[in-house]
């Protein structure tokens, strides 16, 4: 009698083939796009950069998105009760962006697991923490397209259904379903209320204006100028169209996506030629923010593993201190209460004693 096979585990890692999915389909949306173009128009768009002020921005960039990513997620997960300071976080959200590098919420789980465990917090209401990051991300682009909207021409129909479903979570926020605001992962979200929220939203706003000008900047280094008003209103769809779990680092989502964006600002005879330069543009910056991503996230790690042993060492020993202190105290109150009914025990016995 043949045994049957064992269970696969939850745990148990995706397979080899599952795993390569984001790579193959970057090289192939990369291979889709580089096949339209000129080869001479995309190296003559490669020459005209100055490669010293390209990697200097590039390296700028990296280094302003990190410490302003920083100032408002510390912020966030102080308010949900995690004592995290702002060069321990700041250290350790260089360090995600090593495993950043296969996909943004690849990093963004990384550091989810990193401070649960740094300060023995329950992963479900630190990943509600992390939700809420989330949830203040999203609301800065929802209030950057509503107001970009008429700067463009777009009728207040639009701004009005843009700003619809934050209206609509906002008000599940304040009516607060009891069996939403029970659940452990989205308890920190109700805790935070709409104040916590607007206040999440603002302190992000520094993090989105340096991803935007991030995003929209590159493009001038090869003479693809974008107008504001046009850039307020399309950039944003390319910063969240490299986050999905697509393709790590947005590779081939961005070179897919920045031609009908952005080809009618695009210097060229051509089509193709002006296909060269779009994906002259968005490779270099793909290669160039991956590099010092991959550079900075290697050189923090190192320092923030230590960082999150001694933050844990340091918690337990708090939790072994206060676990000490609640006996030495159950101790006192039992003394204390064996005391009180030993004396009363001996005062009843004495008035007996007195009773003819």
């Amino acid at each position: 009698m043949s045994t049957p096979p064992p269970e696969r585990s939850p745990h148990q890692a995706a397979p080899r083939w599952r795993r390569a999915l984001p790579s193959l389909a970057a090289v192939a949306l990369v291979a889709f796009a580089v096949s339209r173009i000129q080869p001479d128009a995309f190296l003559d768009a490669l020459a005209r950069v100055d490669p010293l002020a390209y990697i200097t921005f590039s390296i700028a960039f990296v280094f302003a998105l990190l410490a302003a990513d920083s100032f408002a997620t510390v912020l966030v997960y102080r308010g949900a009760g995690l004592p995290v300071r702002y060069r321990d976080f700041f250290v350790l959200r260089g360090a995600s962006y090593l495993p950043s590098l296969l996909n943004h919420h690849v990093g963004q789980a990384f550091l989810t697991l990193a401070l649960s465990r740094a300060h023995g917090a329950s992963l479900a209401r630190t990943a509600g923490s992390t939700l809420l990051v989330y949830a203040s991300w999203l609301g800065c682009l929802l209030l950057l397209a509503a107001v970009t909207f008429p700067l463009h021409g777009a009728s207040l129909a639009w701004t009005a259904l843009t700003l619809a479903p934050g209206v609509l979570y906002l008000g599940v926020l304040t009516v607060r379903p009891a069996l939403l605001a029970r659940t452990r992962l989205l308890a920190p979200l109700f805790e935070a209320g709409v104040r916590g929220h607007l206040v999440a939203l603002i302190t992000r706003l520094p993090h989105l204006a340096v991803l935007f000008l991030g995003t929209w900047i590159p493009f001038s280094f090869f003479g693809v100028h974008i107008p504001l008003t046009t850039a307020l209103v399309r950039v944003p769809v390319l910063m969240v169209a490299v986050t999905l779990p697509i393709t790590p680092q947005g590779l081939g989502t961005r070179d897919l996506l920045a031609p009908p964006l952005f080809e009618a600002f695009t210097p060229g005879d051509t089509h193709e030629a002006r296909l060269a330069v779009l994906s002259a543009c968005t490779t270099s910056w793909a290669a160039a923010i991956t590099l010092v991503e991959a550079v900075l996230g290697l050189a923090l790690l190192r320092s923030a593993m230590p960082r999150v042993m001694t933050s844990r060492a340091h918690h337990r020993t708090m939790s072994s201190d206060r676990f000490a202190r609640s006996s030495v105290q159950e101790d006192i109150d039992n003394s204390t209460s064996e005391d009180l009914k030993e004396r009363s025990a001996s005062a009843e016995e004495e008035k007996r004693a007195d009773l003819p």
